[in-house]
C-alpha cells in the first residue's frame, strides 16, 4: 500500500490535482482511497458528481453509532472517498476533523477492509501544525508532495510545508517527495519554483498546465480524466500519477 500526502495553500488546485490523479490510477485498475483533510469537506467532490458526503467529524458529533460504510462513499472508478470535515465556524480547531477521521478509519479497519493500493491524504497546507501535520506522522503517509505555483504566497506556503516535513523527519515522519507545479502562468514561474526546489533540496516531480479544460470539467462536477479522457490535460494528470508512483518506488505502467 502506497500512502501519499499532498499539501498546498488553499486555492492552489490541490484537491483538483489529487482527484484527477486518483481517477487516473483508478482507470489503471488500482484500488484508490482519497481522504479529504480540509474543513471545507470538498476534496472528493469531483469524484462523485459534486454531491456532499457525510464527514467523519459530523458523524462523531451526532453521538450516534456509525460504521465504516457511513464514513465512505464510492466515487469514479471505485475510488473510496472520505471527508474529515471541520468544526462549526468560529468554534473549535479545524485540525480535530483530521485527527478524528484518521483515528476512526484506523479504529474501524478501513485499510484492511478496502485494501487500497494507493491512499491519498489531501491536506490544507496554509498551517502545518496539530491535526494538519497528522498525515505526515509515522504509519500514515510515506511521502509528502507539495502543490505550488509561481505566485509568491504559494511559494511561501510551500517553503513552510517543506520546512515542517524536514523538521518532522527526525521523528520518523514522512519524507518530502517533491513539488508539483500547477501553473498560473505568472512571470518567470518555472524559474521561481526551480529556485524553491533548490532551496529546500528537493525537485519538481510534475508540471501541470493552466487549462480551461479543468474549469469545464469542474462545471460538470467531474474530473478532467472522467469528463475529457482524451484531452491533453487528462494526459498530464496520467503522467503525474505515474511520476508520483515512481517517486514512491512503485511502477504500475
Amino acid at each position: 500500500m502506497i500512502k501519499i500526502a499532498v499539501y498546498g495553500k488553499g486555492g492552489i488546485g490541490k484537491s483538483t490535482t489529487v482527484s484527477n490523479v486518483a481517477a487516473a490510477l483508478a482507470d489503471k485498475g488500482l484500488k484508490v482511497m482519497q481522504i479529504g483533510c480540509d474543513p471545507k469537506a470538498d476534496s472528493t467532490a469531483l469524484l462523485h458528481g459534486g454531491t456532499a458526503i457525510p464527514t467523519v467529524l459530523d458523524l462523531v458529533r451526532s453521538g450516534k453509532p456509525f460504521g465504516l460504510e457511513d464514513m465512505t462513499a464510492v466515487g469514479y472508478g471505485g475510488v473510496i472517498c472520505v471527508e474529515a470535515g471541520g468544526p462549526t465556524p468560529g468554534l473549535g480547531c479545524a485540525g480535530r476533523g483530521i485527527i478524528a477521521a484518521l483515528d476512526k478509519l484506523k479504529e474501524k479497519g478501513a485499510y484492511e477492509v478496502y485494501k487500497p493500493d494507493v491512499v491519498f491524504y489531501d491536506v490544507l497546507g496554509d498551517v502545518v501544525c496539530g491535526g494538519f501535520s497528522m498525515p505526515m506522522r509515522g504509519g500514515y503517509a510515506d511521502k509528502v508532495f507539495v502543490v505550488t505555483s509561481g505566485e509568491n504566497m504559494a511559494i511561501h506556503a510551500a517553503a513552510n510545508i517543506a520546512l515542517a516535513v524536514n523538521n518532522f523527519r527526525e521523528r520518523g515522519y514522512a519524507a518530502l517527495g517533491g513539488l508539483i507545479l500547477n501553473r498560473r502562468d505568472v512571470r518567470n514561474e518555472m524559474e521561481k519554483v526551480q529556485e524553491l526546489a533548490s532551496d529546500i533540496e528537493s525537485k519538481i516531480v510534475g508540471v501541470l498546465s493552466r487549462s480551461e479544460t479543468v474549469q469545464q470539467a469542474e462545471e460538470l462536477g467531474k474530473t478532467v480524466v472522467e469528463a475529457f479522457p482524451e484531452s491533453e490535460m487528462a494526459g498530464e494528470y496520467r503522467r503525474l500519477a505515474e511520476d508520483l508512483l515512481a517517486e514512491c518506488g512503485a511502477d504500475h505502467a
